[in-house]
């Protein structure tokens, strides 16, 4: 067990230097972690992160734990809830765009066994564009009134850089190409319980 306070972010260099003590949490969806992780990095997309609290809990009693996602802000809403259930962890400052930036490498699942898909912000912005496209459409084409889907995802967008938080990719988050399978989750956890 170690006595030491875990820091409230840790930048790519620091990370780098201890990730062989770290267990490393990924709470992008599983396509996100399939595109690239962070060496040794276990998926446990945010919203299952309530139901891994024993595991994550038990592996932070054995040592330091480094929540990631994408650009840091999921993994800062990962390290509140944590933190609110008495867990403490750290989050990469910049995520795995900053990791990569730094030309660190990122780890891939073979081919066999990945799952093809699109990054989360890659399908917000198709998704809001496409929305944003029918509004105009169906206000030129139906009714005027039908033009407020384009205002109101517009305005969604606006909210959503002000805030950092992002609606839309918690809705998208649901859908089942974006959801663990049972099976990998569960290895997932075992794997937690076993460090």
């Amino acid at each position: 067990m170690h006595n030491s306070p875990v820091p409230a972010a840790l930048d790519t260099r620091q990370a780098r230097a201890r990730l062989h003590e770290l267990t490393v949490i990924d709470v992008r969806t599983p396509a996100e972690y399939a595109s690239g992780h962070l060496p040794g990095a276990l998926n446990i997309p945010l919203d299952h992160v309530r139901r891994a609290l024993p595991e994550i809990r038990h592996a932070a009693g054995r040592g330091d734990v480094l929540v990631v996602c994408a650009s840091g802000a999921r993994s800062g809403t990962a390290r509140e809830l944590l933190a609110g259930h008495g867990i403490a962890t750290a989050a990469l400052t910049g995520g795995t765009g900053a990791w990569a930036a730094e030309g660190h490498d990122l780890h891939r699942p073979a081919a066999r066994a990945a799952r093809a898909g699109w990054g989360m912000e890659r399908q917000v912005r198709f998704t809001a564009g496409l929305l944003v496209l029918l509004g105009l459409a169906l206000g030129l084409l139906v009714h005027p009134a039908l033009q407020l889907i384009a205002a109101g995802i517009a305005a969604g967008l606006v909210f959503s850089a002000l805030t950092g938080t992002c609606g839309m990719a918690a809705l998208l988050g649901r859908l089942p190409h974006n959801r663990p399978r049972p099976a990998d989750l569960d290895a997932v956890l075992s794997a937690l319980r076993d460090r």
